[in-house]
């Protein structure tokens, strides 16, 4: 009996070894997908009041582990019966992340070239209700954004651990998910807490001294992060859906071989993006067209 659960034990052992090893390897391979992801999610969960930014934070947290609750069983059935399945899949994302990468270019344009016409008495009264929906709109866009980055992550790591038991993989990758999720947000709660820091730094060394100079270096340097956030956010957008193409569709592998990856890939994101972006102008047109 006691050597039958020291056997069980040594197998447990074996699993683990093999899981540390595996989900090492695979969080290696998608580190740099996981950079994008939290350069994208920093750059929405940020822009709202401060008393505010925790609780939007834990929403889109609380999507993003539904999110993968639902792919990583899906993506381990589907390499296992379907999986030509996985490469399309993660091209109709590709152009849902050039798009709003476009879209987020496009609308940057538009908001710098027109004149605001409302009144500031009217836009006050409209602000209240502007900001919940405002909010609603970022979370739910957050989590779409995050569903499609997801698919990325738990395919790449479920591709460095093909080769071992099924078992292994499910841990692995569940792993590599759960630290996207809490390891990206959590960094993200950090950043948008930077100034909140700042000032208790500030008020408990009397604006006196080095504690003073670091708390007010960190209540300057948030807004600066967050709008580099936001451009590196909607440049990870584009450098990831191009990477999809690229990585996904023979031709535009091989295609311009002389250009560097990343400009390719750039290229490609913002192609595909524009396009979309007009095909759903038109269908909007269109549709406007009917109805009257």
């Amino acid at each position: 009996m006691a050597t039958g659960i020291f056997a069980i034990l040594d197998d447990i052992a074996a699993l683990m070894d093999d899981v540390a090893v595996t989900s090492k390897v695979a969080a290696s391979k998608t580190a740099g997908i996981l950079g994008d992801d939290l350069a994208v999610n920093a750059e929405k969960a940020t822009g709202f009041v401060s008393s505010r930014e925790i609780p939007v934070l834990w929403a889109i947290t609380k999507g993003s582990l539904l999110n993968k609750l639902i792919i990583v069983p899906i993506a381990l059935l589907l390499n296992a019966f379907l999986p030509d399945v996985i490469k399309y899949v993660l091209i109709l994302g590709g152009f849902y992340l050039a798009y709003e990468g476009v879209e987020k270019i496009i609308e940057f344009i538009i908001q710098r070239s027109k004149k605001n016409k409302n009144s500031s008495l009217v836009q006050a009264l409209e602000d209240t209700n502007d900001s919940e929906i405002e909010e609603k709109k970022k979370i739910n866009s957050a989590i779409k954004t995050d569903f499609i980055l997801s698919i990325e992550i738990v395919i790449i790591a479920l591709g460095t651990v093909l080769k071992e038991s099924i078992l292994v993989q499910s841990i692995s990758v569940a792993f590599v998910a759960l630290l996207a999720s809490f390891g990206v947000y959590g960094i993200v709660a950090l950043i948008v807490r930077m100034d909140d820091a700042g000032f208790k730094l500030i008020d408990k060394s009397n604006n006196k001294g080095i504690i003073s100079k670091i708390g007010h270096l960190l209540v300057k340097a948030l807004p600066i992060i967050i709008k580099a956030m936001g451009v590196i956010g909607t440049v990870a957008l584009i450098l990831v859906s191009g990477g999809i193409f690229d990585h996904n569709i023979e031709y535009f592998h091989h295609l311009f071989p002389q250009l560097p990856e990343m400009i390719k890939q750039i290229i490609l994101g913002l192609v595909a993006g524009f396009l979309v972006f007009l095909l759903i102008e038109f269908f909007n047109k269109f549709k406007h067209l009917v109805k009257a």
